[in-house]
């Protein structure tokens, strides 16, 4: 399915990955040559319409973007099938591999991305998929991490070629404070170009509204810090993956 406005074009995107059939969201930009792409990972219940927006202001500002899958078109509302589907996953650096790699497959092949000049930004289980893709080696200008900061397999961050940016909120318990020393000692260690920001009062999942309605503790919906943390993100493709007049400031 193809829809869009005259400034963007958006289209749903089918594809194997993980034993399954994705279906990802398409966004581009008005015009014809090629472009800027972000792979946008999407938090661990999958592909919502929080992320369809997100490529489609990818999009407004000029960057390809496509709103990758990670349940076969499911959204998974109930806490215990997504952390079911999900622990395993985070578990198995390979299979998060797998899934970035055809999710990038399907960017690369679209005619409007420039392929040597692509991000990763991702939430979650989307944007450990996308560190993964980083300590995999993938040629990427910058990733750029919400409530993701997973380690990986020993010395394998020093394959990341691109600077890394990560968000937390303070009060986030799946991400504590011990994990933010062991991903920002593995970054160190690795040679990395990194950076942390964490906000201060936020839980986890305070960028997404629609996840943050789900009564689990520790889980809650901050706007302020949602629209700082978009800010942030497009200050990380401003620098890395510049577009020439990049501005919007909605999450």
């Amino acid at each position: 399915m193809t829809t869009g406005t005259t400034k963007v074009i958006t289209r749903t995107v089918a594809y194997p990955a993980d034993g399954l059939m994705m279906s990802g969201h398409l966004a581009i930009p008005a015009g014809t040559g090629r472009r800027p792409a972000v792979l946008l990972g999407p938090e661990g219940p999958g592909l919502s319409d929080v992320e369809r927006g997100r490529a489609d202001a990818l999009a407004e500002l000029g960057y390809v973007a496509l709103a990758f899958d990670l349940h076969g078109g499911r959204y998974l509302r109930d806490p215990q099938e997504m952390l079911a589907r999900c622990m395993p996953l985070l578990a198995d650096p390979d299979r998060m591999r797998g899934i970035g790699h055809a999710a990038l497959d399907v960017l690369r092949a679209e005619p409007r991305t420039d392929p040597d000049r692509i991000a990763a930004v991702g939430y979650g289980t989307g944007g450990a998929v996308g560190l993964e893709l980083g300590r995999d080696g993938v040629d990427l200008r910058a990733i750029g991490t919400v409530n993701a900061l997973t380690t990986g397999r020993p010395g394998e961050a020093s394959r990341i070629r691109c600077p890394v940016w990560a968000g937390v909120g303070s009060e986030d318990p799946i991400m504590p404070p011990a994990q933010r020393d062991a991903f920002t000692a593995e970054m160190q260690a690795a040679g990395v170009d990194w950076r942390l920001v964490v906000y201060g009062g936020a839980q986890h999942a305070f960028h997404h509204p629609t996840v943050a309605q789900a009564v689990v503790p520790g889980v809650a919906y901050h706007p302020l810090h949602a629209r700082r943390a978009w800010r942030d993100i497009l200050a990380l493709l401003a620098e890395c993956l510049p577009v020439d007049g990049a501005s919007p400031d909605t999450p």
